[in-house]
């Protein structure tokens, strides 16, 4: 045994033999492999990272969302229940395409609005299905699901669920804009609900003289009269003996022209024992109305009868009977002849372009027509 150990101990502790030079050898060629393998996983950790992100890009439409930071319930579904048109949770009715994409109804209207007027096939932005009142359905579940997300109320910043979002912006919130109860008599004050009591026991208002009131209700009595005047208008011209009344619809047509232009007309008509006839143009028939944000829609009364002697008369236009767009009633009044069988364009006193859109989205334009014949 001793000699074994001392032949062991030999082989190692040789500085001069050829196995200690072997040994060495071996131990460098090993680290510098290790050195090279640490080189390489730091050249594709590298490519792995990619280059830094340059803060001067502008973000991503749609960001993906790391594991484990998924966000809020709230968050998600923001991004799922979204008008695909105008990115944003509808207020309103949700329509869907035929494949399930979602669109809000004033985004709905407007795709409908503006295939009339190019004179094309509205499609979905998604999938370009054709899109149409009879080919898309309300989504109720949709609806529903974002009527109970919260939101934030816009005076006092808290969060409420949007169906009853307004009735506390309305009715319950401490924080919402009023006015002074003595509006009517010139006060000028606005400020947060809470404040309105100490406002209205330190109101000077109500301790003003009766000169000094006259003035403001002066301006009062101005703005009910012109309120008044078309009322009494309207009662007056119920008086007449030869009242007509009948429902027309606007048919969409083309012009011939190279560029062709959008505009209605309706079938001929009878009222009074007298031929009529009504068109209508799109933003005074400007060239591309398809580009415009503001739309309107303007009319015309046309007597396609021939008359003795000239037809002095009074018309206007109200909503029909199944229709909801809103009309304010405006009285016009032309002398028809052979001469002037046609009346100036004028404007249909819709309230803004969304009532308008309205009503180039539908198939046809349904109103009621009254003339009234002013007796000589």
């Amino acid at each position: 045994m001793s000699s074994l150990e001392e032949r062991d101990v030999g082989v190692a502790a040789a500085p001069g033999s050829s196995s200690a030079g072997l040994g060495v050898g071996a131990v460098g060629a090993a680290a510098d492999a290790v050195a090279g393998v640490a080189a390489m996983q730091e050249e594709v950790g590298i490519r792995r990272e990619g280059p830094e992100p340059d803060p001067d890009e502008p973000p991503k439409k749609r960001v993906k969302i790391p594991e484990g930071e998924s966000g809020k319930l709230e968050e998600r579904l923001y991004s799922v229940l979204c008008c695909t048109v105008c990115l944003d949770l509808p207020k309103a009715s949700v329509y869907q395409c035929t494949n399930g994409h979602l669109m809000c109804a004033g985004c709905f209207i407007h795709l409908l609005a503006d295939s009339r007027l190019k004179e094309e096939q509205a499609t979905c932005p998604n999938c370009r299905c054709e899109i149409s009142k009879n080919l898309c359905c309300r989504n109720l579940a949709v609806e529903k699901a974002v009527s109970e997300l919260p939101t934030e109320c816009t005076f006092c910043l808290k969060q409420f669920p949007r169906s009853s979002l307004e009735r506390h912006q309305k009715e319950e919130c401490q924080d919402r804009v009023t006015q002074c109860k003595y509006k009517r008599i010139g006060c000028p004050w606005q400020g947060p609900f809470h404040e309105l009591p100490a406002h209205e026991s330190e109101c000077s208002h109500p301790t003003k003289t009766g000169t000094e009131l006259m003035g403001i209700l002066g301006e009062m009595d101005q703005s009910h009269r012109r309120d008044m005047q078309l009322y009494n208008s309207i009662f007056s011209l119920l008086c007449y003996e030869k009242i007509g009344f009948t429902e027309v619809q606007f048919r969409p047509y083309r012009t011939d022209d190279f560029i062709t232009r959008l505009y209605y007309e309706t079938p001929r008509f009878t009222v009074l024992n007298q031929t009529w006839v009504l068109k209508a143009r799109v933003n005074d028939s400007e060239r591309n109305p398809n580009l415009s944000c503001k739309r309107t829609l303007s009319f015309q009364l046309i007597l396609k009868s021939k008359v003795n002697s000239a037809l002095e008369c009074s018309f206007l236009l109200l909503k029909g009977p199944y229709d909801d767009v809103r009309i304010k009633p405006v009285i016009h009044h032309h002398s028809f002849s052979n001469d002037t069988n046609e009346t100036d364009y004028v404007p249909l006193p819709i309230s803004d372009s969304v009532e308008c859109n309205k009503l180039l989205a539908a198939k046809n334009i349904n109103l009621r027509l009254f003339i009234f014949q002013v007796q000589k």
